[in-house]
């Protein structure tokens, strides 16, 4: 892959697997924090960059899509490449590939911003560091992205995660990172869909799932060890056997949204590990809640 640069090789863990028997959400995330680092290293703007000159790369934005689970004892890899260069930021990508395989397992686009770690500002790239992110510019073949309708206020959503930052969640940036907005995302979307009666009980004795195949994740504001946030959650499409949801979390200090994610997922047989329509009792229940 001309261009691309390896950023990430190792194995599904059995710890790392849900309840959908695959690889959880979250664990992605580390993978790709991993892979960022790397490439943002190979770029000279990794930790070194941000301990000697107090600038960091944060990320504010993700599309990701999950096209082929990756379950226990899979081994994969990523490859990354910037795809645009901006004045004060960086678009990258990664593919995340099964190596037994070489299937593409997941793709992602992320939008880091160039930040003094004090104040949060964005700062310009200088004209070498602009140069060195065209030199790792790659053609992106990923799915497209779709911009969906959004409700306005949070009106009809339902409070579904509620927590306190951990100090062991803050990374080798200084930041908390991403995997753990996931983790909360994932508690939230458990409590979303139960209001559905797709409950942790019903999911064992029908042998069915909620596998996620799309996420868009804004990272609007920073938290920090000791925060208290919160998430609210509201169903906002249902089809035959898919549902999108989305989860806005809040720092209950400072009243900030800090994270909003846009999730898309199918109702899993998890035998069959394909999508099964969704039972008239649930998509009636599911469309007596829709937010709009």
């Amino acid at each position: 892959m001309n261009g691309w640069l390896e950023t990430y090789r190792g194995i599904v863990y059995r710890w790392e697997v849900d309840h959908n028997d695959h690889l959880t959400v979250a664990y992605y995330f580390a993978r790709f924090d991993d892979a960022a680092l790397g490439l943002l290293d190979a770029l000279g703007l990794g930790a070194d960059y941000t301990r000697r000159r107090g600038r960091l790369c944060v990320t504010t934005d993700c599309y990701v899509r999950y096209l082929r689970e990756l379950r226990v004892g899979d081994i994969m890899h990523v490859a990354s490449g910037v795809l645009a260069v901006e004045p004060d930021a960086l678009v990258l990508g990664h593919k995340l590939f099964n190596s037994e395989t070489g299937d593409v397992c997941t793709t992602v686009e992320q939008r880091v911003h160039h930040v003094d770690t004090k104040r949060r500002a964005a700062r310009a790239l200088t004209p070498p560091q602009r140069r060195a992110a065209e030199r790792r510019r790659v053609e992106w073949d990923g799915p497209p992205r779709e911009r969906r309708p959004r409700p306005r206020g949070l009106e009809g959503f339902r409070d579904s995660s509620r927590d306190t930052v951990k100090s062991g969640e803050v990374d080798v940036l200084g930041q908390i990172a991403a995997l753990h907005y996931i983790h909360r995302f994932s508690a939230a979307n458990g409590h979303a869909t139960a209001a559905l009666g797709i409950t942790p009980g019903y999911m064992r004795a029908e042998r069915r799932g909620f596998s996620t195949f799309e996420f868009q994740l804004e990272l609007a504001g920073a938290v920090r060890p000791g925060d208290q946030v919160c998430v609210r959650s509201a169903l906002v499409h249902v089809g035959t056997s898919s549902m999108r949801l989305l989860h806005v979390m809040t720092n209950e200090r400072t009243a900030e949204r800090v994270a909003t994610l846009e999730q898309l997922g199918v109702h899993l047989d998890m035998d069959a590990r394909r999508p099964t329509p969704l039972p008239d009792a649930i998509r009636d229940r599911a469309k007596a809640i829709l937010v709009q």
